[in-house]
Formats: C-alpha cells, sequence, structure tokens
C-alpha cells in the first residue's frame, strides 16, 4: 500500500510538471489580448509561413517515406538495420546540430556549396531551408510509426489480393494501406506537429527572416526580445495547433478502428 502511494504521488509529480506550464500559458492572456497580439504584424506572415512549410514538408515525408517504411516492415536484409538507425538519428541529435550539418552540407562553404553555386541555386537562409530542416527532423516520426503499422499487415492477406488478381502496387493500396491507415494517420499526426514546432535547425539553416523564413517558433523568439505579451499570443495559438495535431493523433485512428 505504501508503494503504491509513492507511486500514485510520484505520478501526479510529474501529471503537475507537464500540465502546469501549460495552464499557466493558457492563462497569461486575456481572450482580448489574444485577438491584439494576432493582428501584430509577425502573426499573419509566421503563421502562413508556418502551416504552408509544414504541409509541403507533411507531403514530402509521405511520399518518400511511406515506401521507405514498407520497406523496413517487410525486409529481412541486414542493411534494415543500418538503415532504421540512419532514419531514427534525427530523433536523438539535438536540432541545433541538424542545423549545422544541414548548414556544412547545403551552404555556400558546404559540401554540395560549390556545385549549387554553378547551378545558382540558393538553399541555406531560404524558404527551401525551412522545409528541408523541417523534412529532416520530422521525417523519422511518420516513418517509424508507418513501419509499425505495416508490420501489422499479415502478409497472407496480400498473398490473397494477388491470387484475386491484383498486382503487387494494387495490393500494397487496396489492401496493405486500408489496413494500416490508423497507425499511418497517427505517425502523419506526429510528424506534422514536430514540422509545426521546428526551431533549433530552422534557426541554424534557414534563419529568422520575416516573410521568407520566420516561422511561428521564430515569431515567438524574435517578439521575446521586444513585446512579451505577443510572445505569450503566439505562444498560446502554436500550442492550440499542437492540440488539435494531437485530437487527431488519438481520434482519427480510434475512429477508423471502431468502424472497422
Amino acid at each position: 500500500m505504501k508503494a503504491r502511494l509513492i507511486g500514485g504521488a510520484l505520478a501526479i509529480a510529474l501529471l503537475v510538471c507537464l500540465g502546469l506550464p501549460l495552464i499557466a500559458l493558457a492563462l497569461s492572456a486575456s481572450p482580448a489580448q489574444i485577438a491584439e497580439g494576432a493582428r501584430s504584424p509577425l502573426f499573419a506572415p509566421a503563421l502562413w509561413l508556418s502551416v504552408r512549410t509544414s504541409l509541403i514538408s507533411l507531403a514530402i515525408i509521405v511520399l518518400t517515406g511511406t515506401p521507405l517504411a514498407w520497406w523496413l516492415a517487410t525486409t529481412r536484409r541486414r542493411g534494415a538495420r543500418v538503415v532504421s538507425v540512419l532514419v531514427d538519428l534525427p530523433i536523438v541529435i539535438p536540432p541545433a546540430v541538424i542545423g549545422v550539418a544541414l548548414l556544412q552540407t547545403y551552404g555556400r562553404r558546404g559540401v554540395l556549396g560549390p556545385a549549387l553555386d554553378v547551378l545558382d541555386w540558393q538553399i541555406a537562409f531560404s524558404t527551401a531551408a525551412v522545409i528541408m530542416a523541417q523534412v529532416v527532423v520530422a521525417a523519422p516520426f511518420y516513418v517509424q510509426a508507418a513501419t509499425n503499422a505495416f508490420r501489422e499487415v499479415d502478409p497472407d492477406v496480400l498473398i490473397v489480393a494477388r491470387t484475386l488478381g491484383a498486382s503487387r502496387t494494387g495490393a500494397f493500396f487496396r489492401v496493405g494501406v486500408p489496413i494500416a491507415l490508423p497507425g499511418l494517420i497517427g505517425g502523419v499526426s506526429l510528424a506534422w506537429a514536430r514540422a509545426l514546432g521546428e526551431f533549433g535547425a530552422t534557426l541554424l539553416f534557414a534563419g529568422s527572416l520575416a516573410g521568407t523564413t520566420q516561422t511561428m517558433p521564430l515569431a515567438i523568439f524574435a517578439a521575446l526580445e521586444s513585446d512579451v505579451q505577443a510572445a505569450l499570443v503566439f505562444a498560446i495559438l502554436l500550442a492550440a495547433l499542437g492540440g488539435v495535431a494531437l485530437l487527431v493523433l488519438r481520434w482519427v485512428p480510434a475512429l477508423i478502428g471502431g468502424r472497422r
């Protein structure tokens, strides 16, 4: 009994640590202040840039990450472990390190810098850099979730689909994807939330140029230097977007599973 009480107290302490800052943030601004902060010249461009780049990043992640996840889920080759570790590395590497790595790869003095100069392409400190940073930091979350979802697909079901006349690709899209869909949606939600909240890699690789590379997290950082209230409002709105992503993560897969 004593051990259970101690365990319950420790669990409550962790819940307080997780929830109290969010409650304090939600109570830090009135509706009028939120409306005023939303009229800040920093807000609309940063919000539009965040939404636009995160959705583009998400599309790239889904298009490239889905076949990779399927391969990781179905292959038995030894090289799959190496690929899996490579995919997971951005999760454990600090975003600032990823930003420096991207700069050393695509910057003017980076590995590909001379080739990009010949083509007259400027990637670093551009909107494209924002998208690349988001893809690198967010892709592992989708690939992990999609791989686990595809592992739940019974290979025999795909074999049956093939015997009924479906091609390999047709069996994948008509049988494999629907079965794994709840997990895929969960991975999409995680990846989108991570891309939307990306800060460190974006700051170092893309900079914080208003209207070009200044996403919502960077706008919060910039607003803290001159207008703390605006930074609080930005943070509240960004937290609300993250809450929507969490609701999608929890509700949509359960809904799909329940209908089945």
